[in-house]
């Protein structure tokens, strides 16, 4: 199944021949990434009222996997439609989508190696995050900055580098959206969360009961290690298990709106 799974992951360069179906609420910008020695694109989506509100700021959701989650033309599978959902929901965010690096996907979305498809390289890739693309963003959006309005969010290996990220820098990300997260790919994700002392971030857990023969367990496994780190009595922490859900676009597409409006922004 992970022979599989993965198989899928390095597919994930291919560009669809659908219609763009982004909105215009969505932009992009390259920015130059130091840390991991190349440039990346950025997709950024600000709210419809935006221009008007120039006294008002804005949450922000950091996402991976930039090219899934607003246009049909560049998702691997379908898109998210985070920005029709936004739309919708009338919601006073900014999501700031980071593009996959392709080949380099498996290395930046990875904190650990794996002893058959490598990465570990996911430090670099959150230092992009925190100490250029972040400050950039809050330089020249209207952003609230706390941790409480910073989130992170992604599926698959975009799921694993969510948990971990939110768990690194604590004082940077308050909540994070971990879908479909890739626990499997590495053991030392546990030990990662077993030497942390305390565990404030608020975490919206999900996945499908259909994605692989471990998803659940591995879910279920963290879910219980967090328990040890903070009192259930300060609702933390949410778990969704999707009966018959696959591991794919739809099934987080499906559920992003309630997860989101869970987290708070």
């Amino acid at each position: 199944m992970k022979r599989i799974f993965m198989a899928v992951l390095l597919l994930l360069t291919f560009i669809g021949k659908a219609q763009s179906t982004a909105s215009k609420n969505v932009s992009t910008f390259t920015i130059e990434a130091p840390q991991l020695h190349t440039s990346k694109k950025i997709w950024i989506y600000l709210p419809e009222n935006y221009s008007k509100n120039i006294q008002k700021k804005y949450s922000v959701i950091y996402m991976h996997d930039a090219q899934n989650l607003f246009d049909a033309k560049t998702s691997f599978s379908g898109e998210w439609n985070i920005d029709e959902k936004l739309d919708s929901l009338k919601a006073p965010v900014i999501v700031v989508a980071i593009e996959h690096g392709n080949e380099k996907r498996i290395d930046e979305l990875t904190p650990f190696k794996n002893e058959k498809y490598g990465g570990g390289n996911a430090d670099n890739y959150l230092e992009f995050i925190v100490k250029t693309l972040k400050p950039y963003i809050d330089k020249n959006y209207r952003t609230k900055t706390k941790p409480k309005n910073t989130i992170l969010f992604g599926s698959s290996l975009g799921g694993l580098v969510s948990y971990y990220g939110a768990l690194k820098y604590p004082e940077v990300f308050g909540k994070a959206g971990v879908f479909s997260p890739s626990f499997w790919f590495s053991n030392e994700i546990y030990t990662f969360t077993e030497k942390q002392s305390k565990i404030k971030t608020k975490i919206y857990f999900l996945c499908g009961d259909k994605e692989s023969d471990d998803m659940v367990k591995d879910l279920t496994k963290m879910k219980r290690l967090l328990d040890t780190k903070r009192c259930y009595c300060l609702h933390l922490e949410k778990t969704k298990i999707v009966k018959n859900g696959e591991h794919n676009e739809k099934l987080w597409r499906d559920h992003f709106a309630e997860a989101l409006i869970w987290l708070g922004y």
